[in-house]
C-alpha cells in the first residue's frame, strides 16, 4: 500500500481535511459521556432540577448535530479522493500494461491482468475511502477514551489499558496470518477469470464437443478452491468481533463491579462516573469493531496492492533505444528485410529459431511455409520487434530494428495476425486503424482488394455497419477479409499476412491473391501459410522445419531440391498440379 501513496499527491487536501473532520467528530463524541455523567450526578441525583437536564440534553443534541455535519464533510472528501485515486491507478496501470512487451504479457496472463485492473483496484479504492474516514478516528477514540477514563478514575483506567492491549494483540495476530491467504484468494479469482473467459469465448467449441459437463466440473473445482480459501480466511476474520466483544464485556463487568465498590465505600466516585466509564468502554468497543473491519479491508487491500505493484514493477524487456525518427536510405538495392544469423527463444529452453539468414528485396512477394509449430509466426513477430532476438540481428531497410522508434518501425508495417481481431464499433472505424485519415474511396478500394466489398455493400449501413465485440456478427472468413482490408488501407510499405487465408475457400483465396498482386506491386508482401498453392507464384519461398531454415528459393527450385517443401506440396497436390 505504501508504494501506491504517489497516487494521493493530488488529493492532499482531502487526505488532511477529511481525517481532521473525523477527529473533530471524535472529540465531540468524547465529551458526550461527561455530559451524561453531569446529567445523572447534577441533574438527577443533585438539586439542579429539570431545567439543567433539558439544557444539558440540548448540549448533547448540539454535539451530535455538529458531529454529523463534520462526518458528512469527511464522507464527501473520502469519496472524492478514493474515486480519484482508483481512476488514476486504473489509467496508469492500463498505460503501463500497454508498454509491456509480448513476453511480459504472456507471463502475467490476460485474466490476471483483468482481475488486477478491476477487482484489485476496487479493493485499494475502498481502503482509501475507509482509511480517510476511520483510520485516524478509531485509534483517536481508543486513546481519547483511555485518557478520559484516567481523568475520572486512575485505578479503574487500568482495566481500559488491559482490554485495549488484548484486543490490539488479537488484531495483530489475525492481520499477519490473513494477508497471505487474501493473496491466495486473489489468485483463485484469477483462475476463475481464466476459466470463465475460455468458456465464454470458446462456447461454440464446448457445445460442439458436448463438453458442458466437463467445463461445469472444471469451474466447480475452481470455485470450491476459492470457497475453501475464503472460508479459511473468514474463520480468522470471524474471531475479531467475538474476541473484541468478549474482552469489552468483561471490562464493563469489571468497571461496574469495582466502580460499585468505590461508590459504596464513599471514595469520591459517583454513579454518573460509572456510567461515563461504561460509555467510554462502549466507545472503545465500537471503535475496535471498526478497527477489526478496517483491518480486514486493509488486509485485502494490502494483498491487492502487492499484485498491482507487481505489474508496475514489471518492466518491458523490449525498450526503445531511440525515440526520434531516424533517416533511412531509400536505395532499392538495400534489402527491405534481412535476417542475419538470427536465433530466438521464448525463455530459457531450446531455441524456437536457430541460425536464420535471408534477404527480402523491395517489392518482392515472399511466402513462408512449414509444418505446424515450426516457427513461422515467431519469425515474423521479430520484424515489428514484438520480441527481441537472442542472437544475430533483424534489419529493415538496412537498419537494425532496435535502432528504430516503435512508431517509425510499425507504422510502415501492415500486419494481419493469425487470429482475426476486430473491435466493437463500425466497419469504417475498424478500417481506419492503419490510417485515421483514410477516405471512403480508399476504404472501398481496400475492401474490394480483400474480397470483402461484396458482403459489406449488402449490409444495411454499408461501411458504417456495426461490428460487435470481437466481430462475432461476422463469419470467420468475413473477419479475415476485413482484417486484410484494414492492413491494406494504410498502404504500408510492408504487408505481413500471417496465415490469413485459412478461413477462405479456394476460389476466394485465388481471387484475393490476384487482387493483392495488382494493388501491392509497390509493397513488400510476406505471406505465412500452410497451403503451397497460396505461395506457389511467390518471388521467394522460405521453408522452415523445427525452427531452422531448410530451403529458400522459387517454387520450381524448391520442389526439385528441398525434400521438406516437396513433401508439403505432395501432401496437398498431385505431382502434376505441383509442377504446373
Amino acid at each position: 500500500m505504501f508504494k501506491l501513496r504517489r497516487f494521493l499527491k493530488d488529493y492532499k487536501k482531502e487526505c488532511i481535511i477529511g481525517p481532521l473532520c473525523k477527529l473533530f467528530e471524535a472529540i465531540l463524541e468524547l465529551f458526550v459521556p461527561l455530559v451524561m455523567a453531569d446529567i445523572i450526578d447534577v441533574g438527577i441525583n443533585g438539586d439542579a432540577g429539570g431545567g439543567y437536564i433539558v439544557r444539558m440534553g440540548g448540549v448533547m443534541a448540539l454535539l451530535g448535530a455538529v458531529g454529523l455535519m463534520s462526518a458528512l464533510v469527511c464522507q464527501y472528501l473520502a469519496s472524492k479522493a478514493s474515486q480519484g485515486v482508483g481512476t488514476k491507478i486504473r489509467r496508469e496501470l492500463f498505460v503501463h500494461i500497454n508498454s509491456l512487451s509480448h513476453s511480459e504479457l504472456d507471463r502475467l496472463g490476460t485474466p490476471s491482468l483483468i482481475t488486477r485492473i478491476t477487482n484489485d483496484v476496487n479493493q485499494v479504492q475502498q481502503s482509501v475511502a475507509m482509511g480517510i474516514r476511520l483510520l485516524t478516528r478509531a485509534p483517536f477514540i481508543v486513546a481519547g477514551a483511555l485518557i478520559m477514563s484516567m481523568t475520572i478514575n486512575l485505578q479503574l483506567s487500568i482495566i481500559f489499558f488491559i482490554a485495549a492491549l488484548l484486543i490490539g494483540i488479537t488484531l495483530y495476530l489475525v492481520m499477519t496470518k490473513s494477508i497471505p491467504i487474501y493473496s491466495a484468494v486473489q489468485k483463485k479469482l484469477d483462475k476463475i477469470g481464466l476459466i470463465s473467459r475460455e468458456n465464454l469465448s470458446g462456447n461454440r467449441v464446448i457445445r460442439a464437443f458436448s463438453k458442458q459437463k466437463n467445463e461445469e466440473e472444471r469451474i466447480d473445482r475452481a470455485t470450491q478452491e476459492l470457497a475453501a480459501t475464503s472460508v479459511r480466511v473468514s474463520r480468522l476474520s470471524a474471531l475479531l468481533s467475538p474476541v473484541t466483544y468478549a474482552v469489552t464485556d468483561l471490562a464493563i463487568v469489571a468497571i461496574i463491579w469495582f466502580g460499585a465498590i468505590n461508590v459504596n465505600n464513599g471514595s469520591g466516585m459517583l454513579s454518573g462516573d460509572i456510567i461515563a466509564l461504561i460509555n467510554y468502554m462502549t466507545q472503545i468497543l465500537l471503535a475496535m469493531i471498526v478497527v477489526a473491519n478496517l483491518v480486514i479491508l486493509l488486509t485485502k487491500a494490502s494483498a491487492s496492492a502487492q499484485r498491482i505493484n507487481e505489474v508496475f514493477e514489471t518492466q518491458p524487456s523490449i525498450v526503445e533505444e531511440n525515440h526520434s525518427e531516424i533517416t533511412v536510405s531509400d536505395n532499392k538495392s538495400t534489402p527491405k528485410i534481412e535476417f542475419d544469423n538470427v536465433s530466438f527463444s521464448y525463455g530459457d529452453g531450446d531455441d524456437e529459431l536457430s541460425d536464420i539468414s535471408f534477404k527480402i528485396m523491395h517489392g518482392q512477394t515472399v511466402g513462408i511455409i512449414g509444418g505446424t509449430g515450426c516457427g513461422k509466426s515467431t519469425l515474423i513477430n521479430l520484424i515489428p520487434r514484438y520480441y527481441d532476438v537472442k542472437n544475430g540481428s533483424v534489419l529493415v531497410d538496412g537498419v537494425n530494428v532496435k535502432k528504430y522508434s516503435f512508431n517509425q518501425l510499425r507504422e510502415q508495417i501492415g500486419i494481419v495476425p493469425q487470429q482475426s481481431v476486430l473491435f466493437s464499433g463500425t466497419i469504417r472505424e475498424n478500417l481506419k486503424w492503419q490510417n485515421e485519415n483514410a477516405t471512403d474511396d480508399e476504404i472501398i478500394k481496400a475492401l474490394k482488394t480483400a474480397q470483402a466489398y461484396d458482403f459489406v455493400s449488402k449490409l444495411p449501413k454499408g461501411i458504417d455497419s456495426r461490428v460487435e465485440q470481437g466481430g462475432k456478427n461476422f463469419s470467420g472468413g468475413q473477419r479475415q477479409r476485413l482484417c486484410i482490408a484494414r492492413a491494406i488501407v494504410g498502404s504500408p510499405k510492408l504487408l505481413i499476412l500471417d496465415d490469413s487465408f485459412s478461413a477462405l475457400d479456394f476460389a476466394t483465396d485465388a481471387a484475393l491473391r490476384k487482387a493483392l498482386k495488382k494493388c501491392t506491386s509497390e509493397m513488400t508482401v510476406i505471406i505465412v501459410t500452410q497451403r503451397c498453392s497460396t505461395i506457389k507464384n511467390a518471388d521467394l519461398i522460405l521453408v522452415l522445419d523445427d525452427g531452422r531454415l531448410v530451403g529458400k528459393g522459387t517454387h520450381d527450385n524448391l520442389f526439385e531440391n528441398c525434400e521438406t517443401y516437396r513433401e508439403i506440396c505432395l501432401s496437398q497436390l498431385k505431382e502434376t498440379e505441383a509442377k504446373k
